[in-house]
């Protein structure tokens, strides 16, 4: 205890100057990962341990009639081969989806009921038959290459639209034209006679192209089984421990909670791939218990083509009702979104539900429907990809509003001036069922014109011409609805040397969450920065969370350390009072200390977190200060922006490149503007993949054509702009912190203004519409046609 508190005040608030909600203090962790220090999954190993490696189906699609695996237990260093027979005797739980789904008529989605190795049928290149367990990863597999499976082929079919024809082939007996969701929301009525009663319609086609996750670190899973306690230990790369435990012991392994323990460290980029458990965990998961001894598996990046999760990939007709001046008075979509061969985590959600959320936007847009059919196919899974129907919708609604102002020959800009949601009318209601709290959309829309100096486009586009290439301009809002209701942790441990164990149930795999959530428990305690330690990768210390997805982190982890920290204080408040013998009315806390009101008697946190760990107290008195709190549901925030992008074409090669950005965000409170800007910078990047270069394909028998970095294109540094960062931000009225989501915007402002550019540039050809990825081969044929009508 000290006497006089002047000094050690005016020290913690230097620091919370320095460290404090709205600096830009450095990532925690740079330092490790960037001197090749960090640990992932691949780099851990057990004694004892041997190795497994997948088989895997060369079809597409087929009926299994015998799998022979006499050769390959034979040769050497083979421990172990199973089979889906062999894992259906251990009655393991399927693979499903979670989401409580339903059909236009009522009923529940389809399930595919996936089990880990496949035992009747194939249903695409990839599916997991077998696996080989051996004392090397060579013998493994080696032996792997000698199981025999007897497939008769079977028609396959890629396409979503074909899929749901009649005649199309089946994958399934209990899923007629392999429709596993027939989505729909809305008042078909009402939004008809809007349409009816349009003074104009715009309509458009558009795919929604098909994109592989290749996070930088590939799966990989390390299995163990202690048989004294029955207990599973699995490291595998995650996005949150705590909901993989549970639906790892629960649903598929069948067991309790506490007798499965997951742990996760660092990840290597996951992108909403990694947030489900996969067959591979459960077949080392069964071969670590058969054998007595640890198994691991890591994926390889060709393989990692097959068996991760896909994203995007739809099919979708869209179409806009204006009245003569060009208000909004309906949008529909409809189509197909395309499931890959299994059902898995959330996957339906971002081709249907997540799309119809965030299809109204930025604009007063009065009716919607939604009506889009989830497709079984021959090829693999889907899964969430950043933002996860939110970029697709954006995407939809801007391609929209381009294309009718042209039509209507109303200036871009103004139509969506005259479209805005106004900031008087927040709360805003939105037709897509959420109601937005907070946000300045035309002011965030009047900066991103200033910093992109939108007005001196006509002179660039000028000095590109000279140069023989096309440029073209597009501006495009954004609104997502993100961070899924759902409860989260807040735990905060004080330690014998001064630091503070930070727990929380969201999960860092690259966006950096040590610094800023940090910085909020600074703000709220005033302690050192440097004193607090965050862990979230032990589902034995964090026991509840949803994990990261959805921009949820800042927002739900935010949220918990906030009401954490409060009844830390309650809990000092108390502890000060007695230690200090005064009423507990008399102290107040701040800067890190709590005071005797009217005096200069105080403590420090820490100081105070010692003495009780050292003393005994009377009853009543906390004996720490220790709290582990989980929220009630934190609900949604509406982070928004408006992006602008400036493209040159050579009309030559078609090759587009992308030579102005500018990004200008809504994220309400920004904890950590470095890290907000690094988020924005990487969700452009993959806008810009998806947009120029990336596109899986398969070919008509279903196998992929598009299997390695030889086939498939990721954007280089040399594609990546320079990119101007503006924030225009208004707090968030739903949570705490003010915050809003920043995760998955970058996806959701480049999509849409990238390929609006290029059109805009491509317009003087009579060029309305292409579709991504914006290659120069389909560039240039686009341009040749042009040309070809005109003449």
């Amino acid at each position: 205890m000290q006497d006089h508190t002047s000094s050690s005040s005016l020290e913690n608030a230097i620091a919370l100057q320095k460290y404090g909600v709205g600096q830009p203090v450095r990532r925690k962790e740079d330092d490790t990962l960037v001197r090749g220090k960090g640990k992932y999954t691949d780099d851990f190993n057990l004694p004892g341990q041997a190795y497994a490696w997948i088989v895997r189906s060369s079809h597409a699609h087929g009926v299994i009639r015998g799998i022979d695996t006499a050769a390959a237990k034979a040769m050497p260093g083979v421990l172990g081969v199973w089979t889906g027979t062999d894992l259906a005797a251990a009655n393991y739980g399927p693979f499903t989806c979670g989401l409580p789904l339903k059909n236009r008529d009522g009923t529940p989605l389809l399930q595919t009921n996936r089990t880990a190795l496949m035992i009747d049928k194939v249903r695409y290149v990839g599916d997991p038959v077998a696996f080989v367990v051996a004392e090397t990863l060579a013998q493994a597999r080696d032996a792997g290459e000698a199981v025999v499976i007897d497939i008769d082929p079977l028609p396959a079919v890629t396409s979503a639209e074909e899929a749901a024809k009649p005649g199309a082939p089946q994958l399934y007996d209990h899923i007629p034209n392999n429709v596993a969701l027939d989505y729909h929301y809305g008042d078909t009525a009402r939004v008809e006679a809007a349409f009816a009663g349009a003074a104009h319609v715009t309509k458009l086609d558009i795919v929604n192209t098909r994109v592989a996750v290749v996070a930088m670190e590939p799966r990989a899973a390390l299995a163990s089984y202690d048989k004294a306690s029955e207990r599973y230990t699995i490291q595998v790369p995650t996005q949150g421990v705590a909901g993989n435990r549970t639906n790892l012991a629960k649903n598929l392994l069948k067991v309790p909670n506490e007798k499965v323990h997951l742990l996760t460290a660092n990840v290597g980029g996951s992108f909403g791939m990694k947030n489900i458990n996969y067959p591979e965990y459960i077949c080392i998961l069964h071969a670590a218990k058969t054998l007595g001894r640890p198994v691991k598996w890591t994926d390889e990046r060709s393989t990692s083509f097959l068996s991760d999760s896909h994203g995007r990939a739809g099919q979708i007709h869209c179409e806009l009702a204006l009245d003569s001046e060009g208000k909004f008075l309906a949008v529909k979509i409809s189509g197909f979104g395309n499931l890959g061969a299994y059902i898995t985590g959330v996957a339906p959600s971002p081709l249907s539900l997540n799309v119809g959320k965030n299809l109204a936007s930025v604009y007063r847009t009065p009716l919607m429907t939604v009506d889009i059919k989830t497709v079984l196919t021959n090829t693999t899974l889907m899964g969430a990809y950043r933002g996860a129907g939110r970029p697709e919708a954006n995407y939809y609604m801007e391609r929209l509003i381009d294309r009718a102002a042209d039509e209507m020959g109303i200036s871009r800009l103004t139509l969506r001036k005259r479209n805005f949601i106004k900031s008087a009318q927040m709360p805003f209601a939105a037709s897509s069922g959420v109601t937005y709290d907070s946000g300045d959309f035309q002011g965030v829309f009047g900066k991103a014109l200033e910093i992109s100096d939108h007005a001196g486009f006509a002179k660039r586009k000028k000095e590109s011409r000279k140069r023989g290439k096309l440029r073209g301009i597009a501006i495009g809002s954004y609104l997502e609805v993100t961070a899924p209701p759902g409860v989260e942790l807040g735990k905060i441990v004080f330690e014998d040397d001064g630091s503070i164990r930070l727990i929380t149930g969201t999960l860092d795999y690259g966006q950096g969450h040590a610094t800023p959530f940090a910085q909020v428990l600074c703000a709220q305690l005033g302690v050192p920065f440097e004193s607090v330690k965050l862990e979230q990768g032990d589902s034995d210390i964090v026991h509840t969370g949803n994990g990261t997805g959805g921009s949820r982190s800042i927002t739900a982890s935010g949220m918990a350390i906030v009401e954490a920290s409060k009844l830390v204080i309650q809990k000092g408040k108390r502890a000060a009072a007695h230690l200090m013998e005064a009423a507990e009315s008399d102290i107040e806390f701040g800067n890190g200390r709590f005071t005797i009101a009217g005096t200069d008697r105080s403590i420090d946190i820490i100081e105070l977190a010692r003495r009780l760990r050292e003393g005994k107290v009377p009853e009543g008195v906390p004996s720490s200060l220790d709290v582990d709190h989980t929220t009630e549901a934190v609900p949604s925030t509406f982070p928004n922006g408006c992006h602008v992008a400036e493209v040159e074409i050579d009309p030559e090669t078609g090759i587009v490149q992308i030579v102005r950005y500018t990004g200008v965000n809504d994220f309400g409170v920004v904890v950590n503007p470095m890290l907000v800007a690094g988020q924005m910078h990487g969700g452009v990047a993959q806008g810009i993949g998806q947009a120029l270069m990336e596109c899986v394909n398969y070919d008509s028998s279903g196998q992929p054509i598009t299997g390695s970095f030889m086939d498939y294109a990721l954007p280089r540094a040399e594609d990546i702009p320079m990119m101007a960062v503006g924030d225009h931000p208004v707090p968030a009225k739903s949570n705490p912190l003010g915050t809003k989501g920043c995760g998955e915007a970058g996806c959701a402002g480049s999509l849409c203004t990238i390929v609006n550019a290029a059109v805009d540039a491509l317009s003087e050809f009579g060029i309305t519409h292409i579709d991504m990825p914006l290659t120069p081969e389909r560039v240039w044929r686009a341009i040749q046609d042009a040309k070809k009508k005109v003449a």
